[in-house]
């Protein structure tokens, strides 16, 4: 077993596990790092993020889902620019390279970070709801009353529907408030249940809700708290996409593993 330096973060109520491995000192196996999400018996996380020294982004981050799967996480990237700001890595502005290429993104007041994420070329119609890819696969389901509804069994239903096999999707289910206000409920594939918020998911959402006249900056209510996505939309696509919000240091520590 070896000792391991690590940060838990939080953006939004997503929380992370946090490694900087810059110097190379942890080479992590998808069972330790399926072990340091566990919430009984490793840190507990929604997903464990390394970053590492990149030759030409001010770093490289690894993000890796509960189940050792690896995609992009719009929160987790979020909260990793707090940390590379923290750590004094970064000052004001970054560009990193993350699972889906490079990412920019800008450290504002109040712990507020603002991730561009990458153009979405389309969004299909599938299942009565909308596919979506924005770093991650996501199923979009609008729906009345969301407080209330069974997000987990549903979710599940459809991250191992057919239509999505074999990788699955990550599904999304979305209440229109008014006034350019989305409530969102994300079940979390690789996580294999509701987050308390999803960067990717309420990413989807907002641009699905450009279909129902909803225009940038979309506001939207989570769980864990408050986020806005901007973004342009033309014939179909989308480009100069952010997702904006708070991201947060809970605490760090060591663990053996």
């Amino acid at each position: 077993m070896s000792k391991i330096h690590f940060y838990k973060y939080q953006a939004t109520g997503n929380d992370f596990v946090i490694i900087d491995n810059r110097a190379g000192q942890y080479p992590l196996s998808i069972g330790q790092i399926m072990k340091l999400c566990d919430r009984k018996f490793g840190v507990g996380c929604d997903g464990v993020m390394i970053i590492e020294e990149d030759p030409e982004f001010d770093f490289k981050l690894s993000y890796y889902n509960g189940d050792g799967t690896q995609s992009l996480c719009g929160n987790g990237s979020r909260a990793a620019v707090k940390i590379a700001s923290d750590l004094g890595m970064i000052k004001g502005k970054t560009t990193f390279n993350a699972y889906d290429g490079p990412h920019e993104a800008v450290v504002l007041a109040d712990d507020i970070i603002k991730l561009k994420m990458n153009d979405v070329k389309e969004l299909k119609n599938i299942d009565n709801g909308i596919s979506v890819n924005t770093g991650s696969p996501h199923f979009v389901k609008f729906v009345d009353t969301l407080q209330d509804y069974p997000v987990t069994p549903e979710g599940r239903a459809i991250r191992y529907s057919p239509s999505f096999h074999p990788i699955g999707t990550n599904a999304n289910f979305v209440e229109e408030l008014g006034d350019n206000t989305l409530f969102v409920r994300t079940y979390e594939r690789g996580v294999e249940e509701e987050t308390l918020s999803c960067g990717t998911g309420v990413t989807a959402s907002a641009l699905a809700a450009s279909l129902k006249g909803y225009t940038s900056p979309v506001k939207i209510n989570v769980l864990g708290g408050h986020l806005s996505i901007e973004f342009k939309s033309s014939e179909g696509s989308f480009s100069d996409i952010y997702l904006i919000g708070p991201a947060k240091k809970v605490f760090e520590g060591e663990i053996e593993i």
